[in-house]
């Protein structure tokens, strides 16, 4: 083994020194063509290059900042080490490199930066050792193949070192351990530990010709049976390709293969067979390939073998590292199935350094240490840790706590009156409280504790075991301070403790203020007193709680009552001025515009409402109806249109008068237009059988015809009723009644379906006045956190493309493209995945991308809020706010006024229009006209 040895390290001591002789020959080549082609920097590149360095330098320092600000900013982190790569500051940069280690596991890609330039700068063998730590640390980061082949080949080059042999090997052996079960990697591993015991092998052959002795011959023999061995170990593992494996080793084996080997071989060809599909799939994916490493991972959890579960997750995360969900599935699979220490806290440890701000995780973490018996010390500093991670919600700070406490209180004696660990849980229930009210209620302005869950498990604990009852009561009488008075399982909570641990007075002590201070359910706590008095009480206690108790729900009901009353009155003032406000819109649709500052137009028009009025109290008192078919009138309706107000071109749904009725003739188009506008109104005969249609093309043709058609399939109809305008042309909404109630679920079902290139709108046809809290809208506007909403897409984009971007991130159950009422579409998307998880890691990998050249931008679903402020608020509010005056463009969208201004009217002093437009008015207050003359004048001035 001694010469053995020596021929090694002669053969890898030439190796080196030839290696060495090219990196200088390369080095004086560089520097004479750089001589050669004379490439002299001028003094403008010299310029250009230190306003660089400079601008360079200042984002350094801020990202420095940012960092010492918010040490958690893993994309600072990153641009930071870029930064100072670029600059050659290599101090500075392994610095930045350490401190983003400390904090979170690195990627593939940022340790081989990392170790590439470690091994430039520590060529020298003393510093060797660094360069180890500085591998071991990247290899327990997560499972990558190529770290482990860059840790065998670094840990060739000292293989001339004392023991550098069986370093390189333990390297190796490790390496094929940990990656050796990689389906698709895992083979390069297995080659370049084979090729480094064939060049071993060549070094311990003898000369041709030399006849070797027998030390030598046991060392080739050794040597050989190496690499018979990880042939033969190779083989038994599925791995891609490895018919060319068999195929080497039967060329290199002077033997044959022996049979075992085949059958071996022949197995494992077997199982890669089932794993063949799964791997596809993965290679056809694009990253991260979450749903296809989970349909791999439950393939796995069915067949059992822990090696490949384990493997298969570690290759999940490796490309999925953000999914705490993946994480905790990993973590709960190490603890119930494999259960060997160092691989269940590695993995706890790098799950809650991948994902700090998943509180589920780190109550794993604290759990999984003391399962397995790690130190006190150990165990407190990860709590500390966790409590710095920055969680999303107050409640996760008041699990990590409760967690925490259930260490500490597992950990006392209670057999001893006192102990330091009993101190110790105290004190962090006392921390805690603090904690908090101080830290969490004044970063999340909100307790994260209402029910005060940590004092009422303190109390139990005081009372339970440590037999302090008094303590107890303290604590009882601070939760009831912090607004829990008026619950009554509040009450009913201490009054168990009592029961249990206390005595007859303070029970009944407890339950007479539960009486007084109950104000969501009095009548149970006034029951439970009753009732406790019945077993334990006197004549003169049953006879306190009986006065007790009648008198509080005398005054609770009594509340409720005016409680109810107001709420009455507030509902009828509602409804009177909901009803106002009909009756002045009807109004003010009704009216006709009279000729402008003439009494004979509002003479007119007062006479045509008069007359409106006697037409409509006619008509009720004749029983004047529609048929409820197609909307025809009575036969007696149609003879009257033949002599009426317009003949034969009566707009649709005009009401005739009744026969023989001249004034209603003389009404005009007032009274047409007036009925048509209320013709335009639902006729609500049986609002659950019907269904309302709007957002219609105003072009749509015979819409009854087709509506009909369209609605068919839901159900027998009895009524399709399109409604016009006065001049005949379709609004685009109609109504659609059927016959029976189930085929308005099924009519629902046709929302937003394409008709002639507009989505029609299909929503129940619901009186809104009877129901003014009725809401069409049917999308949830709240967080959605298996939903993602998605900005930015190109407008051609179709629901097809997206569905094609967005599969490879999860399971997808639905998508939504946002258009306008016309159909076309506005950019934005809404898709649904299968759970939050999926949801999340496409939050992750897509922002940002570009889809034709539009970058897009993705987010978790969370609509902003909408006014849901009580009609009768809102209402009050329209009311005390001052009436709106528009402009001289009445209610248009901008007020911006289209006249010239040459043509704008003087104003008088005092008085300006609202858009800035003087407006001239005499004394009397009327408008002064203007003759063409003046108009010519104002022209001409200009």
């Amino acid at each position: 083994m001694a010469a053995s040895s020596n021929a090694e390290k002669t053969h890898l001591q030439d190796m080196e020194e030839g290696a060495a002789e090219m990196e200088e020959r390369d080095r004086d080549s560089d520097e004479g063509e750089e001589e050669a082609m004379g490439l002299d920097i001028s003094e403008d590149e010299e310029d250009n290059s230190s306003e660089d360095e400079k601008e360079n330098e200042a984002e350094i320092q801020r990202l420095e900042e940012q960092l010492s600000i918010n040490a958690f900013d893993y994309n600072c982190h990153v641009d930071l080490i870029k930064l100072l790569k670029q600059e050659g500051e290599l101090v500075r940069l392994r610095k930045a490199r350490e401190k983003m280690s400390e904090l979170f596991p690195l990627t593939e890609e940022i340790w081989l930066d990392w170790l590439k330039d470690e091994i430039r700068l520590t060529e020298e063998e003393p510093n060797r050792e660094k360069v180890y730590e500085l591998f071991e640390t990247a290899v327990n980061d997560y499972i990558c193949p190529e770290i482990w082949l860059e840790f065998a080949q670094y840990s060739i080059g000292g293989m001339g070192s004392p023991g550098g042999m069986d370093k390189v090997r333990s390297i190796f052996e490790r390496a094929v351990t940990a990656v050796g079960l990689h389906m698709t990697k895992g083979q390069t591993v297995w080659e370049a530990y084979r090729e480094f015991e064939n060049a071993i092998l060549s070094t311990v052959q003898p000369p041709p010709g030399r006849i070797p002795t027998r030390e030598e011959q046991d060392l080739l023999k050794t040597q050989i049976e190496r690499i018979h061995t990880l042939f033969r170990r190779q083989l038994a593992v599925p791995l891609m390709d490895m018919e060319a494996t068999y195929a080497e080793y039967e060329e290199w084996s002077e033997h044959g293969v022996a049979e075992t080997v085949m059958q071996q071989y022949k197995k494992a060809l077997e199982q890669l067979a089932k794993y063949k599909s799964y791997e596809e799939a993965l290679m056809a994916a694009e990253p991260p390939k979450l749903a296809e490493y989970q349909s791999y991972i439950d393939f796995e959890l069915k067949e059992g073998d822990p090696a490949r579960i384990q493997i298969t997750f570690e290759r999940t995360l490796a490309e999925n590292c953000l999914v705490p969900d993946m994480w905790a599935k990993y973590a709960t699979y190490l603890d119930r199935q494999l259960k060997i220490k160092d691989i269940v806290l590695s993995s706890h440890e790098r799950a809650v350094r991948n994902c700090p701000w998943t509180m589920g995780l780190w109550r794993s973490y604290l759990l999984a240490l003391e399962r397995h018996g790690a130190d006190h010390q150990t165990v407190s500093d990860v709590f500390e840790k966790a409590l710095s991670a920055g969680f999303i919600q107050a409640t996760d700070y008041v699990e990590i706590w409760q967690s925490y406490l259930d260490y500490l209180r597992r950990r006392v004696d209670f057999s001893k009156e006192s102990s330091k660990e009993l101190e110790e849980l105290r004190g962090a229930f006392s921390r805690s409280l603090d904690y908090m009210k101080q830290d969490v209620e004044e970063r999340f302005g909100e307790s994260g504790d209402p029910s005060c869950i940590i004092m009422q498990i303190w109390a139990r604990i005081e009372a339970l075991h440590c037999k302090n009852i008094q303590k107890a009561r303290e604590l009882w009488d601070s939760i009831m301070t912090k607004g829990n008075a008026k619950y009554a399982n509040m009450w009913l909570e201490y009054y168990n403790l009592e029961r249990s641990y206390g005595d007859t007075v303070h029970c009944r002590k407890a339950l007479h203020r539960a009486v007084q201070c109950t104000s969501d359910y009095p009548e149970h706590v006034s029951e439970v007193l009753l009732t406790f008095e019945r077993v334990e009480g006197s004549l003169e206690d049953w006879d306190v709680a009986v006065q007790k108790t009648e008198t509080r729900l005398n005054r609770i009901n009594t509340q409720r009552a005016k409680a109810a009353e107001k709420e009455a009155n507030a509902a009828r003032q509602e409804e009177e001025r909901a009803d106002q406000r009909r009756r002045t819109k009807v109004e003010k649709k009704g009216q006709k515009k009279s000729p402008k500052g003439t009494r004979a137009g509002e003479k007119r028009k007062a006479e045509q409402d008069d007359y409106h009025n006697e037409w409509n109290n006619s008509s009720a008192e004749h029983g004047t109806k529609r048929h409820r078919g197609n909307g025809d009138q009575t036969t007696e309706e149609h003879m009257e249109t033949e002599t009426g107000l317009f003949g034969k071109k009566a707009p649709p749904g005009y009401k005739r008068p009744p026969p023989g009725d001249k004034r209603a003739q003389q009404g005009g188009a007032a009274a047409a237009q007036k009925q048509s506008n209320d013709d335009d109104k639902p006729e609500l005969r049986n609002d659950n059988s019907s269904v309302f249609i709007s957002n219609l093309a105003y072009t749509l043709e015979e819409p009854e015809a087709k509506l009909r058609t369209l609605f068919e399939t839901c159900g027998p109809i009895e009524q399709v009723r399109p409604v016009f305008a006065t001049k005949g042309t379709f609004k685009g909404y109609c109504y659609v009644q059927f016959e029976s109630t189930v085929s308005v679920a099924e009519a629902l079902k046709l929302d937003r379906r394409e008709v002639e290139g507009r989505p029609m709108f299909v929503s129940p046809c619901v009186d809104k006045n009877k129901n003014p809290d009725f809401k069409v809208f049917k999308y949830n506007n709240s967080m959605e956190k298996q939903k993602i909403f998605i900005s930015g897409l190109p407008f051609s984009c179709t629901k097809e493309q997206l569905e094609e971007i967005c599969k490879g991130h999860g399971t997808i159950k639905d998508i939504r493209l946002v258009t306008y009422r016309s159909g076309k579409p506005k950019g934005l998307a809404y898709v649904e995945f299968a759970d939050e998880a999926q949801a999340s890691h496409a939050v992750l990998k897509m922002d940002g991308m570009c889809v034709e050249d539009n970058k897009i931008s993705v987010a978790i679903s969370n609509p902003p809020r909408r006014n849901t402020m009580d009609k009768a608020g809102s209402s009050r509010l329209a009311m005390d706010m001052p009436r709106q005056v528009f402009g001289s463009r009445g209610r248009g969208r901008t007020q911006l006024s289209l006249l010239p201004r040459s043509l704008h009217r003087q104003s008088a002093p005092g008085v300006q229009a609202e858009n800035g437009a003087a407006a001239a008015e005499n004394a009397a207050g009327e408008t002064k006209p203007l003759s063409n003359s003046d108009f010519a004048k104002m022209l001409l001035s200009k």
